[in-house]
């Protein structure tokens, strides 16, 4: 990748800044349509708010009780087409719904058969009313006591970063080059004032690049401003940043293969407990919030939140020592700050134009990443004037394609790439001990992580290409070394290498340590 960029040919169709969700699907959609395709990335593939969700491809719930329609009916479209492009990654789970007055289930039902209708033909199971026996047996620890009955309904589940990273695996297979720890430094112009590239500044080696493109696409989510005012000082600014948490516990919360839905908080939101990875996942708050970053830190009173309303639900109820691991993750929301709630503020996107030609996209959700590749590259195209090259993203399979994943047992996520992954590890005996003796994770998916998929510390292995850092954070700790070490010598680093990235893994799991 870097070698492309070091002795370029010549300009770039697109250059992309943001690798998250929305970039990369960008990426995807540009090199499949013929488009020499250029993606920089300021620290790891979906390092921000696209590791950070509560783990679903749906339509959305709760923009359904809001009104609005045409959110709901996009997003499960595109449900549909992320079910069947992408099998060994995202699949269906039920969610119940307890009703505990006489009107709730009534009420509920109702609206989930209009999701079932806006949903259309798909291979996805309809709702349905249950009754109180039917959803404690399902959820066996949940309040029995004035439990009436409830609905089962049918949404998507994923790992998103898993997907993120077989995202742009998909789009180099195609031809793109895709770079992780580049950030762009400062947006070039030609004379008449309009992009014509970017200063980028590569941040293992602090070198710089000078790299032109016929078009500049800003898809960096939260930090979407930052680079509008690299264009012009005065942008507005168009981010109302949201911060979500989740909680993570064992199992035995949720021990049952269905979710739980909680349909009205104290705050009107929903909460989520879904089981996940063999542990249980809860969230998320909504919080208002002015500062954004890398790693936004989770807060006490949004901990005690899903504590107190999941507890509700449960006979068992959680305490704050029985979390595994805490995240928190940063909504680039659009439209203005409200200080009380952004709870309301709209999950849509927002394609921009500037004079000097920065396509700007933000908002949105995971679920329609795709859609907004699609509209953005054609917004592009025509701005821009170049030749235009019809969309094949729809159908197109994301790389690890696999309807059979499951026959791979712990290496599932990888997909058709279990294979090659199993090849590897019949290499050399060590490769197939556990990193640690309480982990199923492999040594020889390390050496993968490390060839195969650009993971370039040991938080990149932890924490993306496996998810350990946000089901268990201690064990995450107990982990590092032995990930280190593996990847120094990949990576032909030294020891002070080693000590650094140990140091630097510790500091950073603290944060997902309640």
């Amino acid at each position: 990748m870097l070698s492309r960029i070091r002795t370029p040919k010549e300009q770039w169709d697109f250059i992309i800044i943001g690798g998250g969700a929305t970039g990369i699907g960008i990426a995807i959609d540009a090199v499949t349509r013929g488009y020499r395709t250029l993606l920089l990335e300021q620290s790891d593939f979906g390092k921000a708010t696209s590791s950070r969700s509560t783990k679903l491809i749906h339509g959305g719930v709760r923009y359904l009780q809001q009104g609005n329609l045409p959110l709901v009916y996009e997003a499960l479209k595109e449900r549909k087409l992320l079910l069947e492009n992408a099998p060994h990654l995202v699949h269906t789970i039920a969610f119940a719904v307890p009703g505990y007055d006489w009107w709730e289930s009534p009420y509920y039902g109702t609206g989930l058969k209009l999701y079932d209708l806006m949903a259309g033909q798909t291979k996805t199971a309809r709702s349905k009313w249950i009754s109180g026996k039917e959803l404690a047996d399902l959820i066996p620890t949940i309040e029995k006591e004035g439990l009436k009955g409830g609905v089962l309904y049918y949404d998507g589940q994923f790992d998103d970063s898993r997907l993120i990273i077989n995202m742009v695996q998909t789009a180099s297979d195609y031809g793109a080059t895709l770079i992780n720890y580049m950030s762009v430094k400062a947006l070039l112009k030609n004379r008449s004032n309009t992009l014509c590239g970017v200063l980028a500044h590569d941040e293992e080696t602090a070198e710089q690049y000078e790299l032109y493109s016929k078009a500049v696409i800003n898809a960096t989510g939260i930090f979407s401003d930052l680079i509008r005012r690299m264009d012009h000082k005065g942008a507005p600014q168009t981010i109302s940043p949201s911060q979500g948490i989740h909680i993570v516990l064992d199992k035995s919360f949720l021990p049952g293969k269905a979710a739980l839905l909680i349909p009205n908080t104290d705050d009107k939101r929903m909460i989520f407990a879904i089981p996940w990875k063999e542990h249980t996942l809860i969230g998320t708050t909504d919080t208002p919030i002015e500062e954004i970053s890398l790693e936004p830190k989770p807060r006490t009173e949004e901990i005690d939140f899903l504590l107190e309303h999941i507890s509700r639900y449960l006979k068992k109820k959680p305490k704050v020592k029985d979390i595994l691991s805490v995240f928190a993750g940063i909504r680039p929301l659009i439209g203005s700050i409200d200080k009380a709630s952004t709870a309301r503020v709209s999950r849509d996107y927002k394609i921009d134009i500037s004079e000097s030609l920065l396509i700007s996209v933000a908002g949105g959700k995971w679920t329609t990443y795709r859609k907004m590749a699609e509209e953005t590259l054609e917004r592009a195209i025509a701005a821009l004037g170049l030749k235009h090259l019809k969309s094949v993203s729809r159908n197109l399979h994301i790389h690890g394609y696999s309807t059979k994943a499951s026959l791979y047992g712990t290496l599932k996520d990888y997909g058709s790439d279990a294979l090659l992954l199993e090849n590897l590890i019949k290499e050399n005996a060590e490769l197939s001990k556990p990193i640690y003796q309480s982990s199923e994770i492999l040594k020889g998916e390390v050496v993968w992580a490390v060839r195969n998929e650009m993971a370039r510390k040991v938080e990149d292995f932890i924490s993306r290409r496996r998810r350990t850092l946000f089901l268990d954070a201690r064990l995450s700790r107990l982990m590092a070394p032995e990930v280190a070490r593996i990847m120094a010598s990949e990576l032909k680093v030294n020891d002070s290498w080693i000590n650094q990235q140990i140091a630097s893994f510790n500091k950073l799991s603290e944060n997902y340590l309640p």
